[in-house]
């Protein structure tokens, strides 16, 4: 748990009489968060879309606040999460934003944003308008009535997609509220969305505060040390083990380990292998990263894990991706030690848990063994030294160009951004067929290079996560890759992209329709339907002409510079002259799609989409029994 810590000086007696929101708008500029003895403030700005539920309390509140709380302007409610989102975790979830809106549909447009941050662990505040509290009139306008419950708004949505949530119907009530708000964002092993429903009456009664609830509060992150009996059992296990193999999660990232992991896997000799959100744990080019693992993951890694006797989980969930859906893991005696912050975590798979902070955990771990020179068998290290290689040559011929005025593939735009970056650039994405393409392709070169959102997989994520990020860290390259149809669903914070003159590069990948899902639905039997962007023909379905949507000139529209390309030559012109950019600025380009243009490999493991187990149509009848095929060998690890 976090241990705040108050200013000293302060006197209960003395008190501010303030309204609800003006007086959270004060607490929350005084909030801070402490790790490794580096002070950060917890709340670093407030995003905000006003309508009557919030505007004359929470937005009257920012203009009493001034300076002492920035504000931001978004375009969209869900957006505005999202952004918030990507600065926090740039950020190392030490330092978070608030997002405000009205009630009615502006609060119900964050439960997707609340949802992705809960599922990854992310702090975001929401502080949703809510209906009177006090009823002078019932119903209120956007007030949604549930007959069987008075008390019940739609802010209720964001119950089960906040780790905290609570409801201010009394100005007093703020204050425990408040409190344990913060103890939430603030916990590592807790965080994620937390929600403030404030009733719009409430927001702008006035209260006398006592005045040390608006100290300085430091909330202390803390680096929980492992239990000395689990931290013994794992030594056990991995000096045991034949051919263990690391699984990096985001949580070596929250815990910023990366330099203890690559430490450990310098002494130890262990491969790593790494999740989505784990991806750039290790540079591409230790010795012992062996690349992304599970359905989207490299063959090596893959290959691994299949023969793995011990699977050293480190701040991994283990989602279906990671396991290849329960069929991955294949070793008859295999074993999994977990190391995590969180207990529910840490015990996943039937393993020994080692509950603690991912960074004193590997540290922990490795001068025990260290104590004993545990070193892998040479043998082991040497074949996965040279299985990486022969991948390495794999990603070298997704990504090559033979032909600089043909059209690239989806993997060719990868390559030329790989030519480019340095280990200062940010890459951003969150769903379709880019993530399974760079968790297999991309070649990390920092730990905050890669910022994969899959655990909620949020189409139209990465945009406004773009802008947070740049929030975040100023002055770096920072790159949000969507396809068309990502494009489609969430392109509004251009404009506030512009608005805030931040730099962001957007690259859109034109290729008329849904790539990824239309794979998946001719793997399944479902023949594409619904995937493809174009006109209805007279048979009526959809593989007429191509829509004749024009995404780059809808982004200059938006106030963005737009750079098109239309062959590999240009866009490698494009995306470095995007790079130097001081504005923000897209390189539109239509990827080759064609089934002749070699592209990336194939998935090295299986995903458990069900098929329909009874049909008449051939293609779903095929599926099927390869679906059959492969649950045969799914298991539960006990």
């Amino acid at each position: 748990m976090t241990t705040p810590r108050r200013a000293s000086g302060t006197t209960a007696s003395t008190t501010r009489r303030l309204t609800t929101a003006q007086a959270l708008i004060a607490f929350l500029a005084r909030q801070y968060t402490e790790r490794d003895g580096r002070r950060h403030r917890l709340i670093g700005a407030t995003w905000g879309i006003f309508g009557h539920g919030n505007v004359a309390g929470v937005g009257q509140a920012l203009v009493e606040a001034g300076p002492a709380m920035p504000y931001l302007q978004g375009r969209s409610e869900q957006a505005m999460v999202h952004a918030a989102v990507g600065y926090a975790r740039q950020s190392g979830r030490l330092s978070a934003h608030a997002v405000t809106t009205s009630i009615g549909p502006g609060a119900t447009n964050l439960v997707t944003g609340a949802a992705l941050a809960t599922v990854n662990h992310l702090p975001v505040l929401l502080v949703p308008g809510d209906t009177f509290a006090t009823r002078p009139a019932d119903p209120v306008l956007q007030q949604i009535e549930v007959p069987h419950s008075g008390d019940v708004s739609v802010n209720d949505c964001l119950r089960p997609v906040s780790r905290y949530f609570d409801r201010i119907t009394r100005p007093e009530a703020l204050i425990p509220a408040a409190l344990q708000a913060m103890r939430t964002l603030a916990d590592p092993a807790d965080t994620g969305a937390v929600t403030l429903a404030l009733p719009q009456d409430v927001q702008a009664e006035a209260y006398d505060w006592p005045a040390e609830f608006f100290a300085p509060r430091v909330w202390n992150v803390r680096r929980q040390a492992p239990d000395p009996h689990e931290l013994d059992q794992a030594v056990r296990a991995v000096r045991a083990a034949r051919r263990p193999l690391i699984v990096a999660g985001g949580g070596v990232h929250h815990s910023a380990a990366e330099e203890a992991l690559a430490a450990f896997a310098a002494a130890t000799r262990i491969p790593v292998a790494s999740t989505q959100a784990g991806k750039g744990s290790l540079r591409h080019d230790h010795p012992a990263d062996v690349g992304g693992v599970g359905h989207t993951g490299t063959a090596t890694a893959d290959a691994l894990a299949r023969d793995a006797d011990l699977v050293i989980g480190i701040g991994t969930r283990y989602t279906d991706f990671t396991t290849a859906s329960a069929t991955l893991f294949a070793d008859p005696a295999v074993r999994f030690l977990n190391l995590n912050i969180t207990g529910f975590d840490a015990h996943k798979l039937s393993a020994l848990p080692l509950v603690a902070d991912a960074r004193t955990a590997i540290e922990a771990l490795g001068e025990a063994l260290g104590a004993h020179g545990h070193r892998v068998d040479p043998a082991y290290e040497s074949e996965y030294t040279d299985a990486k290689g022969h991948w390495e040559q794999r990603v070298d011929a997704a990504f090559s160009t033979t032909d600089p005025e043909a059209r690239p593939t989806q993997a060719q735009v990868l390559g030329l951004l790989d030519e480019l970056v340095t280990e200062d650039d940010i890459l951003i994405n969150a769903a379709g067929s880019l993530p399974g393409d760079l968790h297999k392709l991309w070649r990390a070169r920092s730990p905050q290079q890669y910022h994969v959102e899959y655990g909620y997989s949020c189409m139209g994520y990465e945009i406004p996560a773009a802008l947070g990020v740049q929030l975040a860290a100023p002055g770096r390259p920072v790159w949000a890759l969507v396809g068309d149809g990502t494009y489609l669903m969430n392109p509004t914070e251009i404009v506030t992209a512009v608005q805030e003159g931040l730099p962001v590069k957007l690259v859109i990948l034109q290729n008329h329709g849904y790539a990824s899902i239309g794979g998946l639905s001719e793997s399944v039997g479902a023949e594409r339907l619904g995937t493809a962007y174009r006109y209805r023909t007279a048979e009526g379905d959809f593989t007429g002409a191509p829509l004749p949507v024009d995404l780059a000139a809808n982004a200059a529209s938006l106030g963005m510079r737009v750079l098109r390309a239309a062959s590999v030559e240009e866009l490698r012109r494009a995306l470095a002259e995007a790079r130097g950019a001081d504005c923000p600025t897209c390189v539109y380009v239509e990827t080759e799609t064609a089934d002749t243009v070699s592209g990336p490999p194939p998935a090295q493991a299986w995903w458990d989409v069900p098929v329909a187990e009874t049909a008449t149509r051939p293609s779903a009848v095929e599926a099927r029994k390869e679906y059959d095929r492969q649950i045969a060998v799914r298991r539960r690890h006990l």
